[in-house]
């Protein structure tokens, strides 16, 4: 089985900005936060979940890749569409980026996320994989989200599933087939943020993966 690397990083060195907290803490919300349910540009949460995967998984090595970015710069590789992606990190370090971002764009992140797939086309089965991941993501005992200063609440609400098995290499022009395969973890969906500079931070944690990414993003 080909296990994917999750976008995960060590969460203690955002400790001095964000104070610990479990899944449920926090009464308040950005005003820019889009409920787990709600569906954008005709797709579910769930389903940019898979759409996500394979933009991340459809560049060629991590020279160019924007999970492996350290700075921001490749923060606009094949982006398209209504809903920009914005990147984890493959939990080397703990990562800062810039990026500007077009106004009028939905944003689409994962907190923490995980994807299993076969490897070898139809060597494991749907259900495999999607039973595979599941245990990765249930594991999770911390959330964070903080938007301009404004910290998120009830983050677990949104966790979100692909809701069918699919090929996370379909971006790749046939080079990769990673088919099939099953994505789980907790993603946001953000309403276009409003033109000037902005200040998200966002990770997770558990016992066996973490995930800390500070981006500051120039709306234009």
């Amino acid at each position: 089985m080909n296990i994917s690397r999750l976008s995960l990083i060590i969460l203690l060195s955002l400790a001095s900005q964000l104070p610990a907290t479990s899944i449920a803490a926090g009464p308040a919300n950005p005003a820019s936060l889009i409920a787990p349910k709600q569906v954008v540009a005709g797709k579910t949460q769930g389903e940019w979940s898979s759409a996500w995967w394979q933009w991340a998984r459809s560049f060629d090595g991590e020279n160019n890749s924007p999970v492996a970015d350290k700075t921001g710069e490749s923060c606009h590789f094949k982006q398209q569409g209504p809903v920009w992606f914005l990147a984890g990190t493959y939990g080397t370090q703990r990562t800062i980026r810039t990026c500007t971002v077009p106004k009028d764009k939905y944003l689409y992140f994962p907190l923490i996320n995980y994807m299993v797939n076969s490897g070898v086309p139809g060597k494991i089965s749907c259900k495999g994989v999607t039973e595979a991941v599941r245990e990765a993501i249930d594991g999770i005992h911390m959330l964070i989200l903080e938007i301009d200063g404004v910290r998120a609440s009830k983050l677990e609400t949104h966790r979100q599933v692909s809701p069918v098995c699919f090929d996370a290499g379909a971006l790749t022009g046939g080079r990769v087939k990673l088919d099939p395969s099953a994505a789980d973890g907790y993603y946001v969906m953000l309403k276009p943020l409003s033109p000037g500079k902005h200040t998200i931070n966002f990770g997770g944690r558990s016992n066996d993966m973490s995930q800390a990414v500070t981006y500051t993003l120039i709306v234009e």
